[in-house]
């Protein structure tokens, strides 16, 4: 498991393995409140809906996941890809699968339920007619992966998680980039990501 999410588990894991051990199932805040401490119980409450805002923002980010897992297997049971680009699509279709998993270990070791892939996505397939036509496609994919991370990013309450999803974007951005390059496009086309 990445190191940066093992630290961003650790700090929510000890109160969680407490609790349960203790036989409690009440919150943080629950027991603020029980030992009559207000300020501790908004406390304990603001860091209970950071963890659960966390839980939000993986489990959107495992969907998107799932998603990509889904596109690389349409494009590469389309046979319409050459035997290298094929092999280059399932490579990065292996690293979606990394991504989810660790996305949906992560959200069951801070107390989450992880989404689950859906039974059918609605893909274009009628519009891809080539082995450019699916390239585009997936660099499209890839791009929409690098912009969600990146306004993620921010939005984590756990600065562990937001370096973990950092490092996944970095991912994404080179697939993109290998994508575009292999259509023919100039792979990095702006000096800022948007």
């Amino acid at each position: 498991m990445n190191t940066l999410i093992k630290q961003a588990i650790a700090t929510v894991e000890p109160r969680r393995t407490f609790l349960s051990q203790a036989g409690l199932l009440l919150s943080g805040t629950a027991i603020a409140l029980l030992s009559g401490r207000e300020a501790l119980a908004a406390k304990a409450a603001k860091a209970d809906q950071a963890v659960e805002n966390d839980l939000r923002i993986l489990n959107t980010a495992l969907g998107a996941e799932l998603e990509a897992i889904a596109a690389y297997q349409v494009g590469a049971e389309s046979g319409l890809m050459q035997k290298p680009v094929l092999d280059l699509a399932v490579t990065f279709q292996g690293h979606h699968k990394q991504h989810a998993e660790l996305l949906a270990a992560t959200i069951g070791k801070l107390g989450g339920r992880a989404v689950a892939a859906k039974d059918k996505y609605s893909f274009p397939v009628d519009t891809l007619k080539n082995q450019t036509d699916v390239l585009r496609f997936a660099a499209g994919l890839e791009k929409g992966a690098v912009s969600a991370y990146l306004g993620a990013i921010p939005l984590f309450g756990n600065r562990d998680l937001a370096k973990a999803a950092g490092s996944i974007l970095g991912d994404e951005a080179m697939h993109w980039a290998i994508l575009r390059n292999a259509v023919g496009d100039v792979p990095v086309p702006d000096a800022f990501v948007a």
